[in-house]
Formats: C-alpha cells, structure tokens, sequence
C-alpha cells in the first residue's frame, strides 16, 4: 500500500466577510493552525477548492476535515461536502456563542471583546476535534468514525502549513471520455513497478483494488476504470524502460 503523508487534518473556514462571525472563523482557523496544533493541522483556502484547487481537493478527499462556518448558509461546509465529501466536523461560530453565553461579537476588521471570546471559544473546539479525529479512524466513504486508534508521537517541526503543500500526489486520468482526477495513483504505480509487477491481469486486479482504498468508485464504473488504469499502468512502465 503507498506510504502516503502523515495523517493531518484540514481546516477550512468561511471566507464571508460581511459578518463579524466570518472574522471569527478565520481568526480562530488561524490560531489552531499556528498555536494550538500547528503540527496536526493544514490550511485548505475556500475559494481556491471551490475555484477547481486540485490539492486542496485531493487533500479533503484522503484526510478529515473540519469546517468553521459563520453563518447558517454554511459555505464551508457544503463547498467540502460538494467537491470532496462530507467533512469529519462542522462548527458554526452562532452554536460556539450560544453554547458559550457569550455576547453577539461585532466588528469585521477589529472584534469587539464578545467577538475575541468567540475566537478563542471556536479555536478550542476545534483543537478539541482535531486530537478526536487523528485519534479515529475517519472512512471518508461511510462518513464516519470506524475504529480507534493510536495517535503517532509527533517528529516533524511544527509548522503551519497548507493542504496544497501536502505532498499528496494525484494524476488526472481519462475514464469514459471524462477527466477523473486520482488520489495516490503516482505513488501506487510507482511501487507496484518496484516490486516488480510488469503488466498482468494479476496486477490489474490488484491495481484497481489499491486505487478504490483512496478514491470512490461506483460499482458500473469498475469495469471502464480497469481499462483505463490498465493502459495507465502500461505506459508508466513503458516510460520507465525510457529512463532507465
């Protein structure tokens, strides 16, 4: 099975700016990123996933995420559920300031002290939810928690980082005239060549069934998706022979 990235968590918070609550989700995004867990968690920019980000994409797709939603339109949460699957965790900042007591926050560019609160109030739930999600496993295809497990001791510096800097390798593939974009394919070719495996019915099967860990496929589009991994597969291999 590929050696994918360590396992983080996305944070993507509304890009609204004509609330204060909209201040509020990218004020307590920021905090998580870069002092409560700056080692767990990545950044995913709302507008450039909703523009076509294809790593912002990818990421959402393999990894948990969490949205911070200003508001009850909830574009945070809808945009990730639309283009990539059902986020991990929803947070709307009205919730946090009810459930808190908190006062109504106020000021777009400078909260107010009930706005500050609310940041602080957000940013921890949503640290909270990090250590509960990188303590689960999280099937992006069932939409739900299906196992514990234990969280990895932390090695890596603790920086904030971006999901579109993830390392997560994706190649766009042709499958039935459409353009379908494939988490990890570069990385599952690639061993599968190291190992040895040369083109073969065996090594289609097992191909396709290594692709479906980490990409949805539907069950009358297995058949087209084969074709189309297997013709992949060969002219890696060919390219290989090129290089080497």
């Amino acid at each position: 099975m590929p050696e994918l990235p360590k396992k983080k968590v996305g944070i993507v918070a509304c890009s609204g700016e004509e609330l204060a609550e909209g201040t509020v989700t990218r004020l307590a995004a920021l905090k998580v990123l870069e002092q409560l867990r700056p080692g767990d968690t990545v950044t995913i920019c709302l507008p450039l996933f909703l523009a076509g980000g294809e790593g912002d994409r990818a990421f959402a797709r393999f990894y948990p995420t969490i949205a911070i939603d200003g508001c009850e339109k909830r574009c945070a949460a809808r945009g990730t559920e639309m283009y990539s699957g059902k986020p991990a965790a929803s947070i709307l900042v009205t919730d946090v300031v009810a459930e808190h007591d908190l006062g109504q926050p106020i000021g777009k560019s400078k909260l107010n002290d009930a706005g500050l609160q609310a940041v602080d109030a957000t940013a921890g739930k949503v640290a909270d939810l990090v250590d509960e999600l990188l303590g689960k496993h999280w099937d992006r295809r069932a939409g739900e928690f299906v196992e514990l497990t234990v969280i990895p001791e932390r090695q890596e510096p603790v920086v904030a980082t971006c999901s579109c800097g993830s390392g997560i390798p994706i190649q766009k593939v042709e499958i039935n005239g459409q353009t379908v974009t494939l988490v990890a394919l570069p990385l599952i070719f690639e061993q599968l060549h190291q190992a040895g495996k040369l083109p073969s019915e065996e090594t289609h099967r097992e191909l396709m069934e290594t692709v479906k860990i980490y990409n949805p496929v539907a069950a009358d589009e297995e058949s087209a998706y084969a074709v189309a991994l297997a013709r992949e597969y060969s002219t890696y291999c060919e390219s290989q022979k090129v290089t080497a």
